[in-house]
């Protein structure tokens, strides 16, 4: 690999995409940035970036579903972090072929191009809904999986389908499995941002879903680091690598410690459109950290109350807070 690798980010139009984008460029990477087409010229978060690191990016439109438009993002390309994908649990109820074509079909495009270029690295994003309920914790990467949601099944798919490249063509694929990511930029569909875009808006009624589950919560530039310990070490090629705090919450404590530190007077009642069907509801995610922390120098730098507060700051900002309509159930 050369001294200032070529590296393509998929979905760095996204949340973590966004992030891991940024601290790539800041880390010196030559960093061209695959965003999804659209005709309104938006590039997702990427626009919120300084202007001045915006310029240092090269950005690729298309989509990840399209193996021409995929293929011509990676060529001269040393590594690829594959984060494209859609991620919502309930969108993926009523629309699982879209799942199938984005997140299965997307990966294979990657896979064959990385395959015919010969790239150097390949970061296939997975997610921690693959482990469905914990069977046992902390859950490590031999833990069974369990497709609870069309979303985590069309996930198990794309990660065996990388599995099957490194096997058939030593394809030098790392699986990363970050654990429940949260921060600034992240998605109203997700479970902190639901909770603090209500509060701040001065709901006194806290909508949620089911309370009981817990999760194991990760901030975002944790994970992206997890994502760059991995790159930098030889010993990740071919395996699975989960990134987790290797602690848990449940939802129930999680916003009342949000309550506590944003509106202190409100309440959370049950929403029941957000209510998961019993069988889909993933009730325990509590990750283990055992093995990124033996194969790289990885650690969790963020204390839990740190990243809620700067979670809280960066949403309490006005321009932020307006990209989000906390009386909408984003699905």
């Amino acid at each position: 690999m050369p001294a200032r690798p070529k590296v393509l980010v998929t979905g760095s139009d996204g949340f973590i995409g966004s992030h891991l984008t940024e601290a790539l460029v800041h880390a010196g990477y030559d960093v061209r940035a695959f965003v999804y087409y659209n005709s309104f010229n938006s590039l997702g978060w990427i626009d919120s970036f300084d202007p001045e690191l915006k310029k240092k990016l090269e950005i690729f439109t298309g989509d990840i579903r399209d193996p021409n438009g995929v293929r011509t993002a990676m060529k001269d390309v040393d590594v690829v972090f594959h984060l494209a994908a859609l991620i919502a649990i309930p969108f993926s109820y009523h629309s699982p072929d879209s799942y199938i074509d984005t997140n299965i079909k997307g990966t294979l495009n990657v896979l064959q191009a990385a395959r015919d270029f010969k790239t150097s690295r390949v970061l296939v994003t997975s997610t921690s809904e693959v482990y469905g309920t914990a069977q046992y914790v902390p859950i490590d990467e031999k833990h069974p999986f369990q497709g609870q949601s069309p979303y985590s099944a069309s996930k198990i798919g794309a990660d065996r389908i990388a599995e099957s490249f490194y096997r058939s063509f030593e394809t030098p694929v790392t699986i990363v499995r970050p654990f429940n990511t949260f921060g600034p930029r992240q998605s109203a569909r997700a479970i902190i941002p639901t909770i603090i875009t209500q509060l701040l808006a001065g709901r006194t009624e806290l909508k949620l879903g089911d309370i009981t589950p817990t999760r194991d919560l990760l901030y975002v530039k944790d994970t992206v680091a997890g994502f760059l310990s991995i790159l930098e070490s030889k010993q990740t090629v071919g395996e699975e690598i989960n990134i987790a705090t290797q602690k848990e919450i449940s939802i129930e404590d999680l916003a009342r410690m949000l309550i506590r530190k944003i509106k202190p007077d409100a309440r959370v009642v049950e929403d029941v459109q957000r209510v998961r069907p019993e069988k889909s509801e993933v009730r325990r995610l509590l990750g283990s950290n055992e093995k990124i922390t033996r194969l790289t120098f990885w650690r969790p730098k963020h204390s839990f109350e740190e990243a809620l507060d700067e979670t809280i700051q960066w949403f309490s900002d006005t321009d932020n807070l307006k990209r989000y309509n906390p009386d909408v159930y984003n699905i």
